[in-house]
């Protein structure tokens, strides 16, 4: 097989882990917050609801969610989603699986932020929603920025984890292709398309982070 070929199928297979990473972030960044507000609220059966959706998310392996939410509908419920449910079964996977990871982070962020900025800027005569979004937003987004910068690296890596339910991302691609061609070019050649893209992100989060750092402490 000849070099070019061997490039363009790998490419083609990280087209599709694009796709599993951007649907990723659309669907976990909202999410997250909405589960970082149930976590910190005062309404205690939705706190403790949310902190166990939490714990289990983060304290079990996303390969194994991933098996229950392909899985789960034809053993539990005798619902046959056929395999095209594959894709999106691994899309819903990630999501609620990050959505718990970017959800703690939210929460840290937001309880790092001093109460006294609430109270003056209440005294100021903002509403609770233009302290949020003019005051404190910016300053979490700021804090958090390096960990969220980690996870959503994280994130790239963790797409490979799609092939154990079928999804024909790269890994999967290249593993076919070390198998036919009986060398070990094909991993090479994926682990440079995912720290290409790994380095470009970190690009991008070091310049909106350098952009906020009129955001003093």
């Amino acid at each position: 097989m000849e070099f070019s070929t061997m490039v363009g199928m790998l490419a083609q297979g990280f087209g599709v882990s694009l796709q599993i990473f951007f649907l990723t972030l659309l669907g976990a960044l909202p999410l997250g917050v909405v589960v970082a507000l149930a976590r910190m609220s005062r309404f205690k059966p939705l706190a403790l609801i949310t902190r166990f959706y939490i714990s289990v998310m983060r304290g079990t392996p996303l390969m194994l969610q991933m098996f229950a939410i392909f899985f789960g509908p034809y053993y539990l419920f005798g619902i046959s989603l056929g395999t095209d449910y594959k894709f999106t079964a691994c899309i819903i996977a990630f999501i609620i699986n990050y959505a718990a990871y970017f959800a703690e982070i939210y929460r840290s962020g937001i309880q790092s932020i001093p109460q006294g900025q609430y109270e003056a800027a209440h005294v100021l005569g903002y509403s609770r929603f233009q302290t949020f979004m003019l005051i404190i937003l910016p300053q979490v987004i700021k804090r958090i920025l390096p960990a969220m910068g980690n996870e959503i690296i994280t994130l790239v890596k963790d797409t490979s984890l799609a092939f154990v339910i079928g999804v024909a991302e790269m890994f999967s691609e290249a593993k076919a292709l070390v198998a036919s061609m009986k060398n070990l070019w094909a991993f090479a050649v994926a682990g440079l398309f995912y720290w290409v893209f790994n380095f470009i992100i970190e690009v991008i989060l070091n310049r909106i982070e350098k952009k906020l750092d009129y955001y003093h402490e």
